[in-house]
């Protein structure tokens, strides 16, 4: 997003660190290409910075240099903005690795993933976010459309090569695998009794490639 107009981060008298307005372009109006990226990283930014409850289109458009009326453009509404400005900032994180070996594959995504959900901001904000598109339509559109689908489609396809590869059973379904392994993590998630640690993960890979049911005698 180098092309972006992106903002810089000030620091209080405290020490801590204040998200700060971009300047407003001069002459010239920006491509929309560009406009769109400096509004997603705005939106990542503050999403993670502040959550849902400071997440404003006003602010988006203060920190990205772009109006108001140009985002409802592009968005239609202030969650499937901040689902968008989500995806676009965790993305690199979760990008699902291709070695051969599905038992590392998995273990290294899930484990990124749950790192990210448990150690960073970003679980309390997709937390938000779900709880969120139960009664914004618009959002969970774009969360099924943007996010929760493309992402199930790369699972999907790393497991239908390992099948076959020979490594995961050919009567497998893989949607009801993703299910397993990802539902897991977002039900630990949503329903904090238990931890969501990387241990945890290591652990559903293990259970659901190995099996659980004892070899008979």
């Amino acid at each position: 997003m180098g092309d972006a107009m992106s903002s810089k981060p000030a620091r209080t008298a405290a020490g801590r660190e204040t998200l700060q307005a971009a300047p407003r372009p001069g002459q010239g109006r920006r491509p929309t290409k560009v406009v769109r990226a400096a509004v997603l990283e705005a939106s990542g930014r503050l999403l993670l910075a502040e959550g849902m409850g400071g997440f404003t289109i006003e602010r988006v458009a203060a920190l990205a240099g772009a109006s108001k009326m140009t985002i409802y453009k592009m968005w239609p509404s202030k969650g499937a903005l901040a689902l968008a400005g989500y995806f676009a900032t965790v993305e690199p994180t979760l990008a699902f690795p291709d070695s051969g070996d599905i038992e590392a594959d998995l273990t290294a995504q899930l484990t990124a993933f749950v790192r990210l959900l448990g150690e960073t901001s970003a679980g309390p904000v997709i937390a938000g976010l779900i709880g969120q598109a139960q009664t914004d339509p618009d959002l969970a559109a774009a969360y099924q459309e943007q996010y929760s689908q493309p992402r199930r489609a790369v699972a999907v396809e790393a497991i239908a090569r390992a099948q076959e590869r020979g490594q995961v059973g050919g009567g497998v379904d893989p949607e009801v695998l993703v299910d397993q392994l990802w539902g897991a993590c977002y039900h630990r998630l949503l329903l904090p009794d238990q931890p969501l640690t990387e241990e945890f993960a290591a652990a559903l890979v293990r259970n659901v490639l190995h099996g659980v049911r004892t070899a008979p005698d």
